[in-house]
């Protein structure tokens, strides 16, 4: 069949069945977006409008997070793509899955300095620019190529270690016409998930069979995977502690008797003391960054120097990458914990074991001291009393998105996810941003679940003009922020390092006092609901109005710093 540019990558858009296209129109990509008009007009696509190009690729990374399947974000050229970067760069780095076509330079044009155009050291370029933060990058150079080039996109972002792709789409390619044929999306995926060696299994199960201090490390893959029921069977079979790094928390119930809480930078003293002192570790899906590992000290978070490492990631570069393993596993999670389970036999008899009597020790020592900073009494709610707050007052399947900062923190430490609860954040790019686009990327792939955006105000003046898509589309997430006036991570941070005299440049003040928005108004002010809370207690009833009202609302809780 005949079809321009912009219809082919609109048709096989539909064909892999992605619901939604985000972006902001321009120049550069108007033959693209006359498809999309075509496609919403058929009912066969919604398109979202963003208001930054940044926060459609979160919005995207947020759906995906959850769903396990990609939307589509579109840029016109030059400004437009190139605000993707940290978008993308986050989606990347945390192996998360999203489609990017942004327009370019007509090919016979380049060169020349068209609008937006970068041409003095190098034509029309600027992909290079999102190169080291995409699995793969193309520029079709006729609408001929768009079928293969659309295809291998959906397969690169789909198989193996997912990530993000971006298509550069020249003007005149969007807008000229060729004979094609679709390909079929199942014809050219594999359908099966990678398994591992039989041979190094068994070598692992006669490792963990001798461990005394068995621990499991489950990172960001074991929460995108989404099988808390065999992570659970995995865990009782070896009798082992379980422990998950940021990126992998809510990955197994952390109500069970087994889990033990974070290790690294960011842990618990119940999670570093497991991992420190584990006998043999099965890592599942993590990369030991360096946050995890407490920046590589030995007999800090781990202790490689005496534990021997089991590791096994779907991506064969991550195996030995920074730490030496007894015996490494490349193979899909899922696969490879199926398989241990079935070479392991008769379940260990852990219940009554003193290691696992001192985990539940340990635990409620962990959980006395979150309550006990709890019971303080300052003058306005602290970030540890809003965070139980919210364990107190939030439904099962609840989702509850962080990114970088002291909520994202003290979250990860104190929050215990139940019932089927899912917390998403952002993993080694840290970025600040993402939170409020994630939250409606993660509202419009489980619209039935109850969606927090937890952040800080920081954070939040990053997007926070997306609060005008929310209200638009009617999106009801529940945004929570907790403002400190400041950039207190930071401030801790230099605190801590260089001593209280040398704090600089992160408390946000007018005329040396301190300086914040009212964000309340601002939300209303983009007709959503929204309320200021200061008092302990106020978190939770402020939380359960907004929920029952099935809304878009903003909470400002004003905490004690």
């Amino acid at each position: 069949m005949k079809l321009t540019g912009g219809q082919i990558v609109m048709k096989y858009l539909e064909r892999e069945g992605v619901p939604y296209v985000l972006g902001i129109p321009g120049h550069g990509i108007l033959g693209f977006f006359d498809a999309l008009r075509d496609s919403v007009a058929a009912g066969n696509t919604k398109y979202i409008q963003v208001k930054h190009e940044q926060a459609a690729v979160h919005m995207a990374d947020g759906y995906f997070r959850i769903r396990g399947e990609p939307l589509a974000v579109f840029t016109s050229i030059g400004p437009g793509a190139l605000n993707t970067v940290i978008g993308l760069g986050t989606a990347y780095v945390d192996s998360s899955a999203v489609f990017q076509i942004s327009g370019d330079t007509h090919v016979q044009m380049k060169g020349v300095g068209v609008l937006q155009e970068i041409e003095r050291y190098q034509d029309s370029n600027f992909i290079r620019a999102l190169e080291p933060l995409a699995k793969r990058t193309w520029r079709a150079e006729s609408a001929g190529q768009l079928p293969r080039i659309m295809q291998r996109s959906f397969n690169q972002m789909l198989t193996g270690r997912k990530g993000p792709v971006v298509v550069a789409l020249p003007m005149n390619v969007q807008a000229d016409a060729a004979d094609v044929t679709l390909p079929e999306p199942e014809g050219h995926r594999a359908a099966a998930l990678p398994a591992g060696d039989e041979a190094a299994v068994r070598q692992a199960v006669a490792l963990m069979k001798a461990a005394k201090r068995p621990v499991i490390l489950l990172g960001g893959a074991a929460l995108r995977a989404n099988e808390q029921a065999l992570l659970v069977r995995l865990a009782e079979t070896w009798g082992a502690a379980v422990v998950t790094t940021m990126a992998g928390k809510s990955a197994f119930p952390e109500d069970h008797p087994l889990y033990g809480y974070h290790t690294g930078s960011k842990g618990t003293p119940v999670g570093l003391d497991l991992t420190r002192n584990a006998d043999v570790i099965l890592a599942l899906g993590t990369r030991f960054a360096d946050e995890t590992t407490c920046s590589y000290r030995d007999g800090v978070a781990f202790s490689f120097s005496k534990t021997k490492l089991i590791h096994v990631d779907t991506d064969a570069n991550e195996i030995g990458k920074n730490y030496p393993c007894a015996i490494g596993i490349v193979g899909d999670l899922v696969q490879v914990a199926r398989q241990i389970i079935d070479a392991y036999g008769e379940p260990a008899d852990w219940r009554s074991s003193a290691y696992a009597r001192a985990l539940l020790s340990d635990k409620a020592a962990w959980r006395a001291k979150i309550e006990e900073l709890r019971r303080e009494t300052f003058d306005r709610i602290t970030i540890s009393q809003l965070v139980g707050e919210l364990e107190e007052c939030l439904p099962p399947d609840t989702i509850i998105t962080t990114s970088s900062g002291n909520t994202q923190a003290q979250l990860f430490q104190e929050y215990s996810f139940t019932k089927g609860q899912r917390h998403l954040t952002t993993g080694g790019f840290s970025t600040m941003g993402w939170t409020l686009p994630a939250s409606m990327g993660a509202k419009l792939a489980a619209p039935e679940k109850p969606v927090i955006a937890l952040l800080g105000d920081g954070d939040f003046m990053m997007t926070m003009q997306e609060l005008s898509t929310m209200a638009q589309y009617d999106i009801p997430v529940v945004v929570v922020v907790a403002n400190n006036r400041c950039w207190m991570a930071i401030r801790d941070l230099q605190q801590g390092m260089l001593g209280e005299e040398r704090v600089f440049g992160n408390d946000f003040e007018q005329n040396g006092e301190p300086y914040s928005p009212d964000f309340a108004a601002v939300a209303t002010a983009f007709g959503i609901h929204g309320e200021r809370v200061s008092r302990r207690g106020s978190v939770k009833e402020a939380v359960l109005r907004a929920l029952a009202s099935g809304k878009p609302a903003l909470i400002e809780a004003d905490v004690y710093d």
